[in-house]
């Protein structure tokens, strides 16, 4: 017959497809549950304001347009929908996309079971199926996956939750127009049950029994899964624990899917008593906590307790007696094995005879090691007892005092198991490789030694008093080619034979009376050592690896060994050198990836890699955060070594009277630091002893980790001093996941807020900008200083941002760029916002526009009668412009503000390195003029779109401060109407609240209506290069017609000063070319050359 799992074998492919998909899930699952955005829990009251409008759980069904309509009356909400959108959809899909496998799962299982009944796969039938081992397995694990990723689901992703999450994605994506979506059936199947994982939380009624049975399955299947669940030992694991003691044990996965498939057929739980009887006496007669899916574990009193038929069956385990028997067994095991183990541990008693003599011994011992640490981690666990719950409270305490639970005696016994186990599997490993090799040798040496004494009794080998002997030279020949007949394939017979022959030598020293020859005697001694050698060689056999596997299981304790982790990292504290037999106990810890990758890998799933890499980076995660006390005690003899040499020891002198040596001396103090620097290489040096290490497909390097771990502990204590220093008293959102900043090995740590600000950097940026604010100073652009308007005292000046280079480096000041570069982009949005939402719906000022268009055409002519007609549109216009010219304001202050940290980069990259900055200037001049030759002969190159260089370059161009900020664009903007004539209002409104001052420059009139002059300037220009030049031009335009216009109706009233207006508008396009370094001619086209000599006389 065809093997059920060979390719060929359709029905065997079909279902082993099927239960590799399922274990991919729940490890999808368990690493999305990592991810779920805060916001759709809706705990704090400001997130229930902020966005109760827009998440909705299922009742949005119920009345879709209501919450709609809700939303359109409200721009402000459209506005927050549309960026929780931006911000959510990535991570929202990937949730969709493992609800949606779960519930496509259970349609294919349905589907493959109708196709078993229906006859499409040849000679199989689920009857057949389940007589065969393979298939027996795999339908078992199908619903039993099935079961778990349901109890994953809720246990990990809270129903609400859950129901927001689909509802929103329902909302943003475009799942709901295609025809072929399957999302009201997702949403059927998950939505909330009423379950909530919170300890003390009431326990729905039918609950799951009502959850699991939302898509129907097929019940004979069911009864037939659960029949050969309760009889056979689907996995044959009772081989490996042959005492009847350890069945529970043996038969524990089994138990565990037989607990998740009991909830598909309630009745039996409710109802049948014998039956749950069987199953209790069988599985649970002495436990009552166990692991169903990679340490998730379950209390069956708790979980057992709304059934009658289960709750009476458990009665007989949960009896005060039975508890205590099997406690005090325990305890007395625990006694028992602690000193054997350590015995067995010693150094040089591991020996390859000792282990092939004794390999049922060291089973036993390993078996009832694993058993003890099995069973009294999880019914110790906090975890497996609700703490409101006063039965399993009773249960708990009897447990810890029956056994004289100690954590510290079983977490040394579950080190010193590990370690056994795993010198006992590499010594047996290499024993095997070298299995026949050795085997041929000792064949070799016996046979060559009988062959020797063949020789001896032919008489022609001289060999003190040994008479010629021809019978016995024939028997010893024959014996040497009965050895070299022995055959290593044949290991059966070969192992009866020298059984034979290793006899057949005792009696013939026996019967010939070969005794008083001492080397003959030795000869013999030494042929049977070798054969006897022969015997323990055949007996080494992968099955005892097997049986070590088996044996060594711990991926129950997944989750508790959690609790544990102060007790390692104290340890590791007293004793570095701990971190070796530790290394043992993650290694066994990773056995448990076996468990939900061995499907996965039988069917070649492309999922191997994934899943092998979310549960091996999980490990290495718990790895790291255990290790992480050898850091962190660095750190604290760095700081006690550092307040010694501040606070205590005095600074020698370089002259000293011989008297004050010893006061100058400080013993005490300076053996303090050497003592403490001592233990800090104590501690690198035990991190360093764990050798590289192969955690499930992640390679440990111990130098790495403890690189990672003082990163980690540095970028810790530096931000908490940066976030304690930086705290001031003035009077986008990227998700973790998305940051390239963040990492999961070394975090950047989250505090508290203080303010507004999520980081220092965020608090020191707007304390900078509260400080520079152009309402209460003034920016001198010659001496790069802020003078407070009313006092005309230095605020600050440009040496500002060398202290915060000293202080922060260049990474912190490049980081105070980009937050700079993020509030411009946050501010220019805002802006245009206002202006499409508030300027341009207003009828009475988009008339004013038209008439002013209307007034001004052609451009190039003059406007008749100018005084009136700017006058008449700023007067009418005045009362949008406060917050206009607060926005301009802060876009220009923070575009100086960037000027000078570019400055600053720039200065300090050409001095600490001037090669780096030579070849990043002459790399972006020679792109630069690649590009323009592009533009001009398209036929030349040009980076390509999937090309990554310019995006690349800029990086390091911005870090290096080459590049000017003024010629960034910042957002992407659609064409507005009235955009040129809306900002040349803006400027001729400003100009009469600002004056000329051959010192200052241009300044404000009054400090109680303020107007800074380069910010305004700035802000104006860059909101310029954001749009189209075309408006630019048309913008300039219009200045130079206002310049033409006014100074032609002066001369023809005879006025002979120039109007400050005019200066004004003169200064701003002169100013214009010198930001933008353009050409003169660019101001001179729309203002004659002549105007701008006269003005330059009053300068």
């Amino acid at each position: 017959m065809v093997d059920f799992l060979a390719e060929n074998n359709l029905c065997g492919q079909a279902i082993l497809r099927i239960v590799s998909r399922g274990n991919a899930i729940i490890a999808e699952l368990l690493r999305l549950s990592d991810f779920i955005p805060a916001v759709f829990r809706l705990k704090d009251k400001s997130d229930q304001q902020k966005y109760g409008d827009i998440i909705c759980d299922f009742s949005y069904f119920k009345g879709a347009e209501y919450y709609e309509g809700k939303l359109e009356a409200k721009p402000e909400l459209q506005d927050l929908d549309e960026e929780f959108r931006e911000n959510n959809i990535e991570i929202l899909s990937r949730f969709y996309l493992a609800f949606e496998s779960v519930h496509k799962y259970i349609v294919d299982l349905n589907r493959y079971l109708d196709d078993l009944h229906e006859g499409v796969y040849i000679q199989q039938t689920l009857e057949t199926v389940l007589l065969n081992e393979d298939g027996k397995q795999l339908l078992c694990e199908a619903l039993y996956l099935y079961g778990v990723m349901l109890l994953v689901i809720d246990q990990k992703i809270e129903g609400e939750v859950r129901e927001r999450m689909l509802v929103s994605y329902y909302r943003y994506s475009a799942a709901r127009s295609s025809a072929d979506s399957n999302l009201d059936d997702i949403c059927k199947l998950l939505r909330s049950t009423g379950y909530s994982s919170q300890p003390g939380a009431k326990r729905p009624s039918n609950y799951p029994e009502s959850y699991f049975q939302r898509v129907p399955i097929s019940t004979p299947f069911i009864s037939m899964v659960i029949g050969r669940l309760r009889s056979d030992d689907i996995y044959n694991q009772v081989s490996a624990y042959p005492l009847p003691e350890h069945r529970s044990t043996a038969l524990a996965n089994q138990a565990a899917m037989l607990y998740v498939c009991l909830y598909f057929s309630p009745s039996i739980l409710h109802t049948q008593q014998a039956k749950m009887r069987e199953i209790v006496d069988k599985y649970f007669p002495d436990n009552w906590v166990i692991s169903i899916y990679m340490g998730i574990t379950v209390n069956l009193v708790e979980a057992w307790e709304p059934y009658k038929a289960a709750k009476t069956a458990l009665n007989y385990t949960l009896d005060s007696a039975n508890i205590k028997e099997q406690a005090t067994r325990y305890a007395a095991s625990m006694d028992s094995l602690r000193p054997q183990v350590q015995q067995l541990l010693k150094e040089g008693f591991l020996r390859e005879e000792i282990i092939l003599d004794n390999i049922p011994k060291l089973l036993n011992c390993l078996r009832d090691c694993n058993v003890a640490i099995r069973w009294l981690m999880l019914h110790s666990a906090e975890s497996a007892y609700d703490p409101n719950n006063k039965r399993l409270r009773q249960i708990k305490d009897q447990v810890i005092n029956d056994s004289k639970y100690n954590p510290r005696m079983l977490f040394q016994l579950l080190l010193d198991t590990a370690q056994f186990e795993f010198t006992l599997k590499e010594m047996f490993k290499q024993m095997l490789t070298e299995k026949q090799i050795k085997w041929e040798s000792y064949k070799k040496e016996g046979s060559e030694r009988m062959t020797e004494l063949a020789e001896v009794f032919s008489g022609v080998k001289p060999l003190t008093r040994v008479e010629k002997n021809e019978n016995l030279q024939a028997w010893f020949r024959e014996i040497s080619k009965q050895i070299e007949s022995l055959n290593y394939e044949d290991s059966t017979a070969a192992g009866r034979k020298t059984v034979q022959l290793i006899q057949a030598l005792v009696e013939v020293q026996e019967f010939h009376q070969l005794e008083s020859n001492l080397q003959v005697c030795q000869f013999l001694a030494d042929t049977r050592k070798f054969l006897h050698q022969m015997i323990r060689t055949i007996n080494i056999k992968e099955e005892v690896l097997i049986t070590m596997q088996i044996v060594g299981d711990l991926s129950y304790a997944w989750q508790i060994i959690d609790s544990f982790t102060s007790i390692m990292q104290e340890s590791i504290r007293v004793n570095p050198s701990m971190v070796t037999k530790l290394r043992a106990t993650f290694l066994k810890l990773a056995s448990a990836l076996d468990l939900p990758l061995l499907r996965i890998n039988q069917a070649n799933s492309a999922d191997l890699l994934s899943v092998s890499q979310f549960y091996s980076g999980e490990l290495v995660a718990y790895v790291r955060k255990v290790l992480q006390i050898i850091p962190e005690s660095m750190f604290t003899s760095l700081a006690k070594i550092i307040k010694l040499q501040i606070h205590d020891i005095m600074e020698v002198p370089t002259r000293l009277d011989k008297d004050k040596l010893k006061d100058y001396s400080q013993l005490g103090a300076r053996y303090e630091v050497a003592k403490l620097t001592h233990d800090i290489s104590i501690f690198t040096e035990g991190i360093l002893m764990m050798k590289t290490t192969l955690v499930g497909i992640i390679k440990v390097d111990p130098k790495q980790l403890l690189e990672d771990g003082i990163r980690k502990e540095l970028v810790k204590r530096v931000a908490y001093a940066l976030h304690k220093g930086l705290i001031f008293n003035p009077k986008a959102k990227i998700q973790d996941w998305q940051s390239v900043y963040q990492s999961t090995h070394i975090p950047i740590p989250k505090f508290p807020s203080v303010d507004e600000s999520a980081t220092f950097i965020g608090r020191l940026c707007r304390e900078i900008l509260r400080i520079t604010d152009p309402r209460v100073t003034c920016y001198i652009d010659q001496m790069n200083t802020w003078y407070e308007l009313k006092s005309h005292q230095e605020v600050t000046n440009n040496r500002l941002f060398s202290e915060i280079q000293s202080t922060l480096g260049t990474f912190g000041l490049n980081g105070l760029d980009r937050l700079l570069c993020f509030m411009i982009v946050k501010e220019l949005q805002n802006f245009l916002m206002m202006i499409q939402k508030t300027i341009l719906k207003d009828k009475a000022v988009v008339d004013v526009f038209k008439a002013m268009l209307a007034a001004v055409n052609p451009v190039q002519g003059i406007v008749g009668n100018a005084s009136k007609v700017y006058a008449s549109a700023v007067a009418k216009t005045q009362k949008i412009w406060g917050p206009y010219l607060e926005a301009i304001m802060k876009v220009g202050q923070m575009q100086i503000l960037r000027q000078q940290i570019a400055n600053e980069l720039n200065y300090s990259c050409k001095f600490d390195s001037k090669h780096l900055a030579a070849a990043l200037e002459n790399l972006n001049k020679s792109l630069l003029a690649d590009i323009e030759a592009h533009y001009q002969d398209p036929s030349l190159p040009y980076p390509k779109e999937d090309n990554t260089l310019l995006y690349e370059i800029a990086a390091y161009l911005e870090a290096a401060g080459i590049h000017n900020p003024l010629n960034k664009i910042y957002i992407t903007t659609k064409r507005l109407p009235y955009f040129p004539i809306i900002n040349f209002l803006f400027i001729i409104t400003q100009l009469p609240k600002l004056q000329y001052s051959k010192n200052q420059g241009m300044t404000c009139r009054k400090s109680t209506d303020p107007v800074d002059w380069p910010p305004l300037v700035l802000g104006l220009l860059t909101l310029l290069k954001q749009f189209h030049s075309r408006y630019t031009h048309q913008f300039l335009a219009l200045i130079g017609q206002f310049i033409r216009s006014i100074m032609e109706q002066c001369t023809s009233q005879k006025i002979p000063d120039m109007p400050s207006d005019v200066v004004g508008a003169l200064m701003f396009l002169e100013d214009y070319v010198k930001y933008t370094k353009l050409s003169r001619k660019v101001a001179e086209a729309h203002v004659p050359s002549f105007i701008f000599d006269e003005f330059r006389t009053i300068l």
